[in-house]
């Protein structure tokens, strides 16, 4: 039985009395103090590791000016904060060991709009996806382009001064802000945007927090213009913290307060709102893949792309094309990418042009393929081939890939992971293939692997290093690789800090800036915030102040990491992977990763959250002695050392208050829908399903289990005896009285009804076969022809006893298509034990099940599933618990089969059904809706797959009374608009679980599409 666990460090007095402060003084918004939740931001996509005092969650301006009220007064000026957008940052810029201000779950509104003057006012917790997705139908976008555009806010890309793709032509954020409105300590309102310098003056003269701020900068960035310009690289990219260079207009007439505050890092002041200049929408793009012999090769050829005045230039190296190769977005972009016969592609470039008008590029796109068409025939500059495509879904699965690139090297085999602490370098573009070349003799010096892509157009190569942050020794080669790129930048004219900021690289600030400019930067940071309490320790330290810098040095999360056995480390490998890339926080309901954090906005309850909680959860059970492994192999040999009585006596003590950390490890895991999204569209496949079933093991060794865990993890058992009486039963579950007593003693609503007339009543006979005549000798007597004509049917308990007709039709439509069905014995597959944690009890249903189906695989017959999600358990969850005793038996989806089947001559039908796929089908067969799409073509329909996530429902997740409200709040975010809009007959769905949802939610039940194919092929 695992132990209490306690090691939670405890929130200091003086944050607790300003919380308890901020509360009575009524803040509406959420004040977060558990562990689970300040440790769910104590990580970003950087190595580093810092655990706040707690979390803040203003709902509005008024709760961030009262916070920032409270905080000034002087019994909390040892209070501390740093602002927190998407938590996507690189370089540790939001972590903070005092209070997370969160923006991004409620101050997240798109405010005003104007198209007539190009600008949009939003909440700074806005996510850029978002707000482009505001903007398409207007014809605008928000140009600056980065890869975590789906989870990044526009307050953190302010305060990063984020840019991206194209900025050669689209600039960075800071070129896009019209307007701030920004909270200072004390809460007072600094509103800024550009102004006559007469008027910044007279805001000088004013004796206020305000006024002090103007006349330091104004004086700071006057009186040392001429060090300013001289020091600043002339580069695209010039970060530098605070932008003291372009507070002014080049001929002094103009002032804006506003660039000093975009790139800072949240060091001075919240950013609440802006007002941001949006661009037209150029709609023809015109996208060149171009293919090269070496990495090098890439590198060099890159000035001569640029010469075709190419809206941007990326490139790609070798080592992320391959991951990329490994994963789901591989399916979309591999006709994009072909590979050049006899040849090794070790680079792309990816060349971009956009035009409002089509001939406005044709030239350009001309005169560039031409030259490359010279170059591939002469066997020129490494080229090896190209590809063009104007096709705009296209060029954005292209950029999908591309923007999956940081995630993609982390999913690295081995222990060294590629990390980022030196990934944003920038220098001019025409000295970046010397200084890569550099750059790689350096990481080879250390014998280390390394993946390169990045903005070639503007000099900027994410160069990420592999190594080991568990290693001590390898976190000291961490810092000397620092100090390298540091002086190596420099000579090269260029800097370390090209794009993501610099958080904890900031103690080689003054090197950059020298003494007298980062004095200045001092003096500026004193005038904003002059007791260091606005994310202390990034860019710079107030003049007076004796604090330090954050530095390269400080905790990394592979401090604790390190505190994990290796093999525990091994055995739950998904969830130490985790590189924070945050993909999860994805703000488009109509992805399927992840539902939970869709409907929360909760950090917890996303894979990123719930794969850190695992790890403390780890590591605190090691220090105490504890292997996970072997607790786990003893559960699993039927070795519990506790007693009913010892887990009723926990249980007894955690209802009445006694902590244990594995409680709000718990509580994110019991959010999680086990739609598996995340194992296949996370680009570290972090498979949160399967770490929760093992967690769900050990915790109900040591507490009680709640008894609908019973009721699904036998459904297999139970199902099957109550449809041999469907009426009856049906009878009693559609009583109110029962109703009310499942809710109130299982915890369960909605219970579903038995199919009648059964499946059994409904296919005892299709033409001449009897296809319950199951035998397995009668099997084994066919003929290898006749072997090969037999398709047999593997139930699930959810179809076959509950959704009846769509296994009766599965069946017609095999016989129909010239094939003899056979329905086989029902047989449990395990899914709902794994899901509930009832492990040691799947580990032997899936053995039974795994000999049962391979007598079957042994004489090559075909087999073939309904319900999505059980059939993919027989992929991953049976090989993952039985390894090679699995065998080799295969259960195909429907799609799976029918895409390689002949059909009767093709019709043609006006109707075009919609496709609305399930999650897991999806995510883990990406090919799925375009088999289906060409299997309806086959038959003369059309069938249109529907952009939507999670319906809610998974498996019994929106039968659980607790999660009731959630489930259908999921399903209408993505599934709801989306059905309704649309005739019932033209709506398919592959999942049980979805039509049951959207019967329940919309008072229909969708038909499977096997459904609608024998419709089609019966008329």
């Amino acid at each position: 039985m695992i132990p209490r666990l306690t090691q939670v460090d405890a929130i200091e007095k003086i944050y607790l009395d300003f919380l308890d402060e901020l509360q009575q003084n009524g803040f509406k918004g959420e004040i977060e103090t558990s562990y689970a939740s300040r440790f769910s931001v104590s990580t970003d996509n950087s190595v580093y590791q810092s655990l706040p005092q707690a979390v803040v969650l203003p709902k509005d301006i008024a709760d961030l000016q009262l916070v920032t009220k409270v905080a000034g007064k002087a019994e909390f000026a040892a209070v501390k904060f740093s602002p927190r957008g998407g938590g996507t940052g690189t370089n540790g810029q939001s972590l903070t060991q005092g209070i997370v201000v969160d923006m991004s779950r409620h101050m997240n509104q798109i405010l005003e709009f104007n198209a007539e003057e190009n600008w949009v006012r939003v909440q700074s917790g806005v996510v850029k996806d978002q707000l482009n997705a505001f903007l398409k139908p207007h014809g605008f976008f928000f140009a600056p382009d980065l890869s975590t555009s789906n989870r990044a806010t526009i307050g953190g890309m302010i305060n990063t001064d984020a840019s991206g793709q194209g900025s050669l032509v689209y600039g960075k954020t800071s070129d896009h802000v019209l307007a701030l409105k920004n909270i200072l300590l004390g809460g007072d309102v600094l509103e800024t945007a550009k102004m006559p310098i007469a008027e910044a003056e007279a805001l000088a003269k004013q004796d206020s927090s305000i006024g002090k701020i103007y006349q330091q900068v104004l004086s700071s960035c006057r009186d040392k213009r001429q060090q300013i310009l001289e020091k600043f690289p002339r580069l695209n990219r010039f970060l530098t913290g605070y932008d003291l260079e372009h507070v002014f207009n080049d001929d002094l007439t103009e002032f804006d307060l506003g660039r000093v505050i975009t790139g800072s890092e949240g060091s001075l002041a919240f950013v609440a709102e802006a007002k941001l200049n949006v661009t037209p929408i150029a709609p023809f793009k015109t996208l060149i893949n171009v293919k090269y012999d070496s990495f090098e090769s890439a590198l060099r050829n890159a000035p001569f792309l640029v010469q075709a005045n190419a809206t941007s230039v990326e490139t790609i190296d070798s080592k992320v094309l391959n991951l990329a190769r490994e994963d789901i977005i591989w399916e979309s972009v591999k006709h994009l990418i072909t590979d050049v016969p006899g040849k090794t592609m070790e680079g792309i470039n990816i060349v971009e042009f956009n035009a409002v008008e089509a001939a406005d590029s044709e030239a350009k796109i001309t005169a560039l393929t031409d030259k490359l068409d010279a170059l591939v025939a002469n066997k020129q500059a490494g080229i090896i081939g190209y590809q063009v495509t104007a096709d705009l879904a296209s060029i954005q699965t292209i950029y999908e890939m591309r923007k999956k690139a940081v995630g993609l090297l982390g999913n690295t085999k081995g222990t060294k992971k590629p990390l980022a602490f030196a990934e944003d370098t920038a220098v001019p573009p025409e000295n970046l293939a010397d200084f890569i070349m550099e750059f790689r003799d350096l990481l080879d010096g250390y014998g280390l692997n390394y993946g390169m892509f990045g903005h070639v157009d503007a000099g900027v190569l994410h160069v990420r290093p592999a190594l080991d942050m568990c290693d001590p020794e390898q976190e000291v080669t961490l810092r000397k690789i620092s100090d390298q790129v540091v002086a190596l930048t420099a000579k090269y004219g260029g800097l370390m800090w090209g794009e993501h900021g610099k958080g904890y690289r900031s103690e080689y600030g003054p090197e950059f800036f020298g003494d007298e400019l980062f004095l200045e930067l001092r003096k500026i940071k004193a005038a904003f915030d002059p007791l260091n309490r606005v994310n202390p320790g990034k860019i710079c330290t107030p003049v007076d102040s004796s604090e330090k810098l954050v530095s390269v040095d400080d905790t990394k999360r592979g401090f604790y990491d390190r505190q994990i056995p290796v093999k525990v480390k091994e055995s739950v490998e998904t969830a130490m992977n985790c590189n924070g890339n945050g993909l999860c926080f994805n703000w488009d309901a109509n992805s399927p990763m992840c539902p939970s954090y869709k409907v929360t906005r909760d950090r917890r309850h996303s894979p990123k959250g719930r794969a850190g909680l695992m790890r403390e959860w780890l590591r605190q059970l090691s220090n105490q002695g504890i292997d996970f492994n072997n607790e786990e192999k003893a559960l699993l040999k039927g070795e519990d050392d506790s007693s009913w009585f010892a887990r009723w006596q926990n249980t007894k003590n955690k209802n009445a208050g006694e902590y244990d950390y594995s409680h709000e490890v718990m509580e994110a895991m019991d959010e999680c829908l086990a739609c598996k999204a995340c194992s296949s569209q996370c680009p570290i496949k972090v498979d949160v399903p399967g770490f929760r079933a093992r967690f769900l093991q050990l915790y109900y060794s040591r507490y009680s289990r709640p008894l609908k865990d019973y009721l699904v993890g036998s459904i297999e058992n139970s199902a099957p005896l109550m449809a041999k009486a469907p009426r009856l039963f049906n009878f009693f579950l559609n009583t109110k009285l029962v109703q009310g007593a499942i809710k109130s003693t299982l915890g369960y609503v909605d219970t579903p009804t038995l199919s009648y007339p059964t499946l059994k009543q409904q296919v005892a006979k299709v033409g001449e076969l009897n296809v319950l005549d199951w035998d397995i000798n009668r099997i084994r007597n066919l003929t290898e022809a006749q072997r090969l004509k037999v398709v047999a049917i593997v139930q699930d308990p959810f179809t076959s006893f509950y959704d009846a007709d769509v296994v009766a039709d599965w069946v017609k439509l095999i016989s129909k298509l010239g094939y003899t069905p056979i329905l086989l014995p029902f047989v449990p597959n395990g899914k709902p034990q794994h899901v509930k944690g009832f492990l040691k009890r799947f580990a032997n249903t899936a053995k039974t099940a795994a000999e049962f189906l391979n007598q079957l695989a042994d004489l090559n017959i075909t087999m073939v599933g309904t319900d999505p999600s059980l059939v993919l358990c027989y992929r991953d969850e049976y090989t993952k618990a039985l390894g090679e005793d699995r065998g080799e038996f295969e259960v195909l989806l429907p799609h799976e089969w029918l895409k390689d089947v002949a059909f009767p001559e093709a019709k043609q039908y006006k109707i075009e059904f919609k496709l609305f796929g399930h999650c897991s089908e999806k995510t883990a067969v990406p090919a799925s809706q375009k088999d289906w799409q060409n299997i309806f073509a086959k038959v003369g329909a059309k069938l249109t797959p529907v952009a939507v996530g999670c319906c809610g429902m998974a498996g019994t997740y929106g039968h659980e009374a607790s999660h009731l409200e959630n489930s259908q709040q999921i399903y209408q975010m993505s599934w709801g608009d989306k059905v309704s809009k649309l005739p019932q007959e033209v709506v398919l769905a592959t999942g049980y679980s979805c039509r049951s949802q959207v019967k329940r939610e919309d008072g229909f039940k969708p038909k499977h599409p096997v459904q609608a194919l024998l419709k089609l092929l019966s008329s």
